[in-house]
C-alpha cells in the first residue's frame, strides 16, 4: 500500500470502482470484487474510501496485508485518515499489546483491523468489509497447523456476515482471475497509474551475451551499471532485487565435484560472508567453510552462485561513493530494524537498496527511478507448476517500485532465459497475455484452477519405512479413487527429500471436487497408520 494520507478526489476509474462497492455495501449484500489495478493505480485510495463508507454505515472492516513488514506503513496511512479507530494484529505483537488490541476490537472501540493473515479471525462486530491486499501472495496460506488460506477464510467470513470483499492486486492469482472470468467474482479494473503517470520502461538483458562479452559470469550487466551510475549522479535512488540471501549458494570441490551439504537436510549449504559460516536455510545448521575437500582432501574448494550479500559486495566495489544498504531476513532480525531501514531509504539516506522480496511489495519511494532485477530466473527453476506465475508476479511487483513520481522510471531485468513468456509479459506490463498463455497450459495439464490438489507428505527417520508406508498408502487410496475420478500422482521423494533429519515422500491427489478427495482421505488415513511415520495433509498447497 502506498501514497499520501489525505483524502483524494477519485479519478473516473476509481469512482466507478467505488460506486459498485458502495452499492453492495448499502444493500448489505455479500459480494466479492477483484480489484485488478496496475502498480501505482490507487488501489489503496479505493480501500480507504470504501472503509470510510463502512464507518458511516456503522459497520467494521478488516484489512489484510501479506507481510508483517508492510503493516507499519499501512497503519501510518490509515491512522492519518481514521485516527484511533484502528487496531493492529500480527504475530510479532507483544502479549500485552495483543490482548489490549483484542479487547478494543471485541468492545467495538476499534472498527478497522489491520494485520497479517491471522487478523481475519479478529472478534469484529458488524463486519461490513474485508480487504485482502495483494491477494495473490502465497504468504496468506499458513503451512503450519492449523493450515488455512486467509483469502479463502476472508471470503467465507464475509459471506456469513453479508459483507463485501475486495481482493486487490496488480497480478491476481490465476485462481481468482479464473473465478472472476467465470462470474464468481466481479472484476474492477484500474488500468492507469494515478495522475496519468507512465509505467516504467522495461529492458530485458540477455545475460548469455553479457557472459560472452565479459568472458566471465557477471553480476551486473553493462547496461545496469551504466544506468546505476547515471541515476546516482543525478541524486536519484536505485533498488536492486535478488530473491536469494547469502553470499554464495554452494561450495564444491573442483577436483572431485563434492558439494558441501547440510547434515540434516538434502540441500547444499549457503555461504554467509558476514558470519563466515555455511548455513542451512531450512534447519539453521551452521559450520565453518572447509579449506580442503572432506571427500578427497584436495584444496580446490570453489564458491558458486550469488545472493544478496555478494550483490552488496560487488556494488560497493563498482560504486564506491554510493551509500548502499541491504534488506533481507539476515539484516532485519532485530525488532524495528525493518522500519528503520525503510525510513532511512525514504528520507534519501541511501542511494542503492539491495534486497529480497520484502522490498518488492507495496512500498512507495518517490525518488526511486531505477529497479534492477539481478536474476529473473531464480523462481523459474523451482520444481513447482506455479513457477512461471511466481516469476511474473515478482517481476511485475518489483518493477512497480520504479517511477512512482514525476521523475519517471526504468526497470532492467537480467535473465539467461529472456524469451520466457513470463519475463516477456512482465516486460510489456501485460497480465492478460500472461494469463491466457498460463491458463491454457494449466488446462492442458489438468492443473489448478481446473482441479483441486491435495498433497500428502510422509515423514520418518528411516527412509525405507517412509517409502513402504507411502507405497501402501497409495495402494489403499487407489481402491476408491477411480470411481470418483481422482488422479493419484506418486509416491516420489519430496522436492527436499530430507529435512531436519526426516526423510520425506509425497503423494498428490487431484480431482474436480475437493470433497471427493477429503472423503477418501478420511476413510483411508485412519486405516493406514504406521508407527514412526507422520503424514501431513495440505489442501490446495500454495
Amino acid at each position: 500500500m502506498d501514497g499520501s494520507s489525505e483524502h483524494l478526489t477519485p479519478n473516473p476509474e476509481q469512482q466507478e470502482a467505488l460506486d459498485s462497492i458502495i452499492n453492495s455495501m448499502n444493500a448489505r449484500t455479500y459480494k466479492v470484487f477483484l480489484l485488478h489495478g496496475v502498480t501505482g493505480s490507487g488501489k489503496t485510495e479505493v480501500y480507504l474510501q470504501s472503509i470510510a463508507h463502512v464507518l458511516k454505515l456503522g459497520l467494521s472492516s478488516i484489512v489484510l496485508v501479506p507481510e508483517i513488514s508492510l503493516t507499519p506503513q499501512t497503519v501510518a496511512r490509515f491512522k492519518a485518515r481514521f485516527g484511533d479507530k484502528i487496531a493492529v494484529l500480527h504475530s510479532r505483537l507483544l502479549g500485552s499489546k495483543r490482548i489490549s488490541e483484542w479487547k478494543r476490537i471485541n468492545s467495538g472501540e476499534a472498527r478497522i483491523i489491520i494485520g497479517a493473515r491471522s487478523a481475519i479471525f479478529a472478534p469484529v462486530k458488524n463486519l461490513g468489509l474485508v480487504v485482502v491486499d495483494e491477494e495473490h501472495e502465497t504468504s496468506y496460506k499458513q503451512e503450519d497447523v492449523p493450515r488455512y488460506n486467509a483469502r479463502d477464510v476472508a471470503i467465507k467470513r464475509a459471506e456469513l456476515s453479508n459483507a463485501v470483499v475486495i481482493l486487490g492486486s496488480a497480478t491476481p492469482s490465476l485462481e481468482s482471475f479464473y473465478a472472476a472470468k467465470n462470474g464468481k467474482f466481479t472484476i474492477i479494473k484500474l488500468s492507469e497509474r494515478i495522475d496519468s503517470r507512465l509505467l516504467p520502461a522495461v529492458d530485458v538483458v540477455d545475460m548469455r551475451e553479457e557472459m560472452t562479452r565479459a568472458k566471465k559470469i557477471p553480476i551486473f550487466s553493462q547496461k545496469l551499471k551504466e544506468w546505476i551510475e547515471k541515476d546516482i549522479a543525478e541524486k536519484k535512488q536505485v533498488i536492486l532485487f535478488l530473491n536469494r540471501r547469502g553470499f554464495s549458494t554452494f561450495i564444491n570441490c573442483r577436483k572431485c565435484g563434492y558439494v558441501i551439504k547440510c547434515k540434516r537436510c538434502s540441500v547444499s549449504l549457503t555461504y554467509h560472508f558476514d558470519k563466515k559460516k555455511l548455513v542451512c536455510h531450512h534447519c539453521n545448521f551452521t559450520m565453518a567453510p572447509p579449506d580442503i575437500c572432506p571427500e578427497c582432501n584436495a584444496s580446490y574448494m570453489k564458491y558458486w552462485g550469488i545472493g544478496t550479500e555478494k550483490v552488496e559486495s560487488e556494488a560497493h566495489r563498482l560504486f564506491p561513493a554510493a551509500i548502499i544498504e541491504r534488506m533481507d531476513t539476515d539484516t532485519t532480525r532485530k525488532r524495528g530494524s525493518h522500519d528503520k531501514a525503510l525510513s532511512k531509504f525514504k528520507a534519501g539516506g541511501v542511494d542503492i537498496m539491495i534486497g529480497t522480496q520484502m522490498i518488492a511489495k507495496g512500498l512507495d519511494f518517490p525518488k526511486v527511478t531505477l529497479v534492477g532485477v539481478i536474476s529473473a530466473d531464480t523462481a523459474l527453476n523451482l520444481p513447482d507448476f506455479r513457477s512461471a506465475e511466481r516469476t511474473f508476479n515478482l517481476l511485475t511487483q518489483v518493477a512497480g517500485r520504479a517511477g512512482r513520481s514525476d521523475l519517471g522510471g526504468r526497470v532492467i531485468i537480467q535473465s539467461y532465459t529472456p524469451q520466457h513468456y513470463s519475463i516477456q509479459a512482465a516486460k510489456a506490463h501485460d497480465y492478460d497475455t500472461f494469463y491466457d498463455k498460463e491458463i491454457s497450459l494449466r488446462k492442458e495439464l489438468y492443473l489448478p484452477p481446473f482441479c483441486h490438489m491435495v498433497s500428502l507428505t510422509l515423514r520418518g527417520r528411516n527412509e525405507e519405512r517412509v517409502f513402504k508406508a507411502s507405497d501402501n498408502l497409495k495402494a489403499s487410496l487407489e481402491e476408491g479413487a477411480e470411481s470418483k475420478n481422482i488422479d493419484i500422482l506418486g509416491p516420489a521423494p519430496s522436492a527436499i527429500s530430507r529435512m531436519k533429519g526426516m526423510y520425506r515422500w509425497s503423494i498428490f491427489l487431484r480431482a474436480e471436487n475437493v470433497e471427493d478427495i477429503t472423503a477418501i482421505l478420511k476413510r483411508t488415513l485412519c486405516k493406514n497408520k504406521t508407527s514412526g511415520i507422520m503424514t501431513t495433509v495440505n489442501v490446495d498447497p500454495s
